[in-house]
């Protein structure tokens, strides 16, 4: 049994945000893979659900005449995982979404509420940090853009008013041509586990494949929210990519922060920032052409 106070099915966008205008504390919900295991362990007993599932104005993707990559936030993982668009222009974050859990979540879940629940170790989190992706929301007074960087505000917490509604996650096209990128996953077993840490890396190679022209690097579980390094990043730009993949792990060291609890010790996660660094950044290198 779930203890809800209601459930109101939107039939529209706007509809959805009137709603939440009139009840501030009631819960969105897409997927329910979050929402409602909060509600049955009693987090979120006795709340308003707003159910926008279904509703096709926030469903797809596309790429857009300048383009830019567009992904609907009911977009599901298997959804993001199989488009086109997404293994023609980002593929990596198609690669990351394929980790969540198992088929049947993945079938469930989407990405926008793999967003807007706040968690770090969120699976697509890491990537759309690292593409610096755009988070378009609208409420009564219109939309806003935010960027990735800005959204999170601390544990399970987001920059998303009550009565505001995540409507589209834009990749920018500046932001994944000539770039190549891969996303590692470390978990205690091989699926449907929450991870351990993850870690997502985009390159831009030089012209002659072997130098870091650009990178970006970003960490789930590194600490309360997903972060980026931005230091150890300007590190190892313009050094050859064998040298920047053993430098770029005990850069990002300087920055992140990881906790001890019960899935793994402080130390366990700095080790594994200090080592997969440098193996995501060779391997999306390697995807871009380069030797090692």
């Amino acid at each position: 049994m779930f203890d809800l106070a209601s459930i109101y099915e939107a039939k529209s966008v706007s509809a959805a945000i009137r709603a939440l205008e009139d009840d501030p504390s009631a819960v969105v919900i897409a997927g329910g893979t979050d929402v409602l295991i909060k509600v049955r362990e009693g987090r979120l007993a006795g709340r308003r659900l707003i159910s926008i599932h279904g509703l096709a104005e926030l469903e797809g993707i596309a790429l857009t005449p300048a383009g830019d990559v567009e992904i609907g936030p009911l977009a599901t993982f298997r959804q993001v995982a199989e488009s086109p668009v997404i293994e023609k222009t980002v593929p990596v974050l198609g690669e990351a979404v394929d980790q969540a859990g198992g088929p049947q979540l993945r079938a469930q879940g989407t990405i926008g509420g793999n967003v807007c629940n706040g968690i770090t170790s969120a699976d697509s989190a890491s990537t759309l940090l690292a593409l610096d992706a755009r988070l378009r929301v609208r409420g009564p007074r219109g939309e806003r853009e935010i960027p990735m960087a800005e959204w999170y505000r601390g544990a399970g917490k987001v920059n998303l008013a009550p009565y505001e509604l995540l409507v589209k996650i834009v990749i920018p096209r500046e932001n994944y041509e000539g770039y190549f990128g891969h996303y590692i996953k470390y978990a205690a077993r091989n699926a449907m586990d929450i991870a351990t840490l993850g870690v997502s890396c985009m390159v831009k190679l030089s012209g002659d494949r072997t130098a870091v022209e650009d990178v970006s690097l970003a960490f789930g579980v590194a600490g309360p929210v997903p972060l980026r390094v931005y230091g150890a990043e300007a590190a190892v730009r313009g050094l050859p990519v064998a040298e920047a993949a053993d430098q770029i792990g005990p850069a990002a060291l300087e920055e992140v922060s990881p906790r001890t609890s019960w899935r793994a010790t402080k130390e366990f996660r700095i080790q594994l920032v200090r080592e997969l660094s440098g193996r995501a950044l060779r391997e999306a290198a390697r995807k871009g052409g380069a030797v090692l």
